[in-house]
């Protein structure tokens, strides 16, 4: 094993009796012949199922919607990105030249995919204790600093229930303008709520949906400063 991957292997915790599957883990697409899709693949569904068991344990009272959302939270591509260049694995990719060009070493995406193909290499190498093992220790911190479930919502589901819960109107959203060209419009909406005064706010953003969750989190703000 060459002293770069050998690093890699220690950093993961777990040592490859095959040195070529992990060495196909980490070779992208681009590269040809043998790549990590078929791995990364494996992987995810492995990395699902490990965190979903995990959740189901940790939060006895979640209730399924809950639980999808923690699980969500700690698999989606900004986190395993995330995970991936504290593990440094951009060092070892293999890449086509296209890609190394453009920077492919820190894309997320690729960063993402890698480590789920790493995931599947050790499955197959070690079998499923193993990889789960692999998993749950790098996934240590981030599981001991997850939000509880109800943090998890989005911001127009908050304020509904906020709202709700008091017996007050449902919120209203308009369109207030749309601006830009057809591939980077920009919508500003404004989110009206009857609490103990009609309370106004806005909110920017690329599409109306985003913008509609901007403007229910500063609402929810005013609420809770009130």
């Amino acid at each position: 094993m060459t002293d770069p991957v050998s690093d890699l292997a220690k950093t993961l915790g777990y040592r490859f009796a095959d040195l070529n599957i992990m060495q196909q883990a980490l070779t992208h697409r681009s590269a040809g012949g043998r790549n990590n899709e078929r791995l990364e693949f494996l992987g995810d569904a492995i990395l699902g199922s490990v965190i979903a068991a995990e959740l189901y344990e940790r939060y006895p009272q979640a209730r399924e919607g809950e639980l999808s959302r923690l699980r969500s939270s700690l698999v989606r591509r900004e986190a395993l990105a995330g995970l991936a260049q504290e593990l440094e694995i951009g060092r070892y990719l293999k890449l086509g030249a296209g890609e190394r060009k453009s920077g492919g070493h820190h894309r997320d995406s690729i960063l993402a995919d890698a480590l789920e193909a790493l995931f599947g290499a050790i499955y197959l190498d070690g079998g499923f204790d193993s990889c789960r093992d692999c998993i749950l220790s790098l996934f240590g911190t981030m599981l001991e600093q997850v939000p509880e479930p109800d943090k998890l919502k989005d911001p127009k589901t908050r304020l509904q229930e906020y709202l709700q819960s008091r017996q007050l109107a449902l919120p209203e959203y308009a369109v207030l303008d749309v601006s830009g060209d057809a591939h980077a419009q920009s919508f500003t909406v404004s989110c009206t709520a009857n609490a103990a005064e009609v309370m106004v706010t806005e909110g920017t953003a690329r599409n109306r949906r985003h913008a509609e969750q901007n403007a229910a989190e500063k609402m929810l703000g005013l609420l809770y400063a009130g």
